[in-house]
């Protein structure tokens, strides 16, 4: 039986005081177990990308627990969740967010190298990521060299370095024509599957969605199953 990687209880986060309280998230409860790719699809304004920040450890719930691999997050210190996000948890967005002067190996090897992994290491199995996501033949190139499609690619290569054991995506093909999304969200599954991550990725893409273990959606501050 797969192991669960991630697990809110019944999460609560909202903005503002008083009469301006605005209530995103109301008792949410998800699991995402170990090798599952979970799509959320849900409109503009729902609370989406709230609930990958505080799935993410970037923002604390008002209510509730976010457990990473059976951990308890909510009363860490915000050290204890710094580490927790650098050891446990990639991050893949819309926009790469490359460091623009290195190289794509440079760029996957870096998160190696500062979690404390040596250069050789880093390198050979920064060149294994840009292997299985088929662009090793970039490796020494920069991001303004590279395609969209590319530049993703690498960013995917980078968010699994540390071998995370969650992956948190928004809307990770949201720039990309039809074709390239697909082949970046499929090199994206494979790594997800192949390194026994727990994915929970944000997309309007339907087609997309479709292609993952389960779909839910966010209604009146609740996850609940989506039928797409």
């Amino acid at each position: 039986m797969s192991k669960t990687h991630l697990k809110l209880t019944n999460v609560h986060r909202h903005y503002g005081e008083g009469e301006k309280r605005i209530h995103v998230l109301e008792d949410v409860s998800l699991t995402v177990a170990s090798g599952e790719l979970v799509a959320l699809v849900a409109p503009s304004g729902a609370g989406k990308s709230t609930l990958l920040h505080v799935s993410g450890l970037l923002e604390r719930p008002q209510a509730g627990e976010v457990e990473i691999c059976g951990q308890a997050t909510t009363h860490l210190s915000d050290r204890g969740r710094t580490q927790m996000r650098r050891l446990s948890i990639g991050y893949v967005y819309q926009f790469h967010h490359l460091l623009p002067e290195f190289s794509a190996l440079e760029n996957v090897s870096m998160p190696q190298l500062i979690a404390g992994l040596g250069q050789k290491e880093a390198d050979r199995h920064s060149m294994e990521l840009l292997e299985v996501l088929g662009i090793a033949d970039r490796a020494t190139h920069r991001p303004a060299e590279l395609s969209g499609g590319e530049q993703q690619r690498v960013a995917i290569a980078r968010a699994t370095a540390n071998s995370p054991h969650v992956i948190l995506a928004d809307e990770p093909t949201g720039n990309l024509d039809p074709a390239t999304s697909d082949r970046v969200f499929d090199a994206l599954a494979v790594l997800i599957r192949e390194r026994g991550a727990a994915a929970l990725i944000a997309t309007h893409n339907h087609d997309l969605a479709r292609k993952a273990d389960r779909i839910v959606t966010l209604q009146d501050g609740k996850v609940i199953p989506a039928n797409i």
